[in-house]
Formats: C-alpha cells, sequence, structure tokens
C-alpha cells in the first residue's frame, strides 16, 4: 500500500499498486503548476482516503488539455487526481511512500531551462513520446 497525501494532509489517498510509469515533464506549464514528475495510477488501485471535497481543478486554456487538480487548503499540485481515465498521472510529489520505481522518461526536454540538468539515463524526448 502506498499512501499520498497534500503538504497539511487534507487530501489523502492510497494505491494498491505500485505505479505503472514515472516521467518528468519539462514543459512550461508543468513547472509553473509544481509538477514535472508524475505517476500514472490505475483507477482500481486509487483509494480516496479523505479531502477529495477540497481539491481544485484549474481548467486550461488551448493549446494545453489537461486539467491540473491542488489541494483548496495549501495548494499542493495532485496532478489529474479527479480523472475518470483508467489510468491518470497523478503529481508524484504526493506520494508519501516509496514506488519502487525510478523516472522512466523526459518530455518536452526542448522547452527545459538551462538551469535544470537531467541527471538520469531515462529516455528524453523533445516532445511527447510519441511525437520523438
Amino acid at each position: 500500500m502506498i499512501k499520498g497525501s497534500c503538504c497539511c494532509n487534507t487530501v489523502q489517498f492510497e494505491l494498491s499498486n505500485e505505479p505503472s510509469f514515472v516521467g518528468t515533464c519539462h514543459c512550461s506549464r508543468c513547472r509553473k503548476v509544481g509538477a514535472s514528475t508524475i505517476a500514472f495510477v490505475k483507477k482500481e488501485d486509487f483509494k480516496w482516503i479523505a479531502g477529495k471535497d477540497c481539491v481544485s481543478v484549474f481548467e486550461p486554456t488551448a493549446p494545453y488539455i489537461y486539467k491540473r487538480c491542488f489541494c483548496k487548503v495549501c495548494g499542493t499540485s495532485l496532478g489529474e487526481i479527479l480523472s475518470t481515465e483508467d489510468s491518470f498521472p497523478i503529481a508524484a510529489n504526493a506520494l508519501d511512500g516509496e514506488t519502487g520505481l525510478m523516472n522512466q522518461s523526459h518530455e518536452f526536454v526542448g522547452e527545459k531551462p538551462s538551469w535544470y540538468n537531467i541527471c538520469d539515463d531515462a529516455t528524453q524526448n523533445y516532445g511527447h513520446p510519441e511525437d520523438a
């Protein structure tokens, strides 16, 4: 069981299995919301413990399409934690326990700022992995 929460512990959840994938996005939008590293989880592995009603959603403007969720109390970025998809990304920073996974991919390295150095051997993609 992997537990997760926001900074103030208002939002709490559990994962019954490890995420299927961990990756880092270097696009300006992900950097600005404070959640560049994401963990993909399966809907059936995700369980709300507390605080679902304290999650706020940021609706994007074009060309972005992904909604971003935050704790209304402390502002912790939570990824797409309210998604109804079979698999969805949550912010890896919201995981309290170890996943057993290492970063597997970097996307949008074409938007990576010069001050950030990639220090692992994960696959690097200029845009989305399918655009590489």
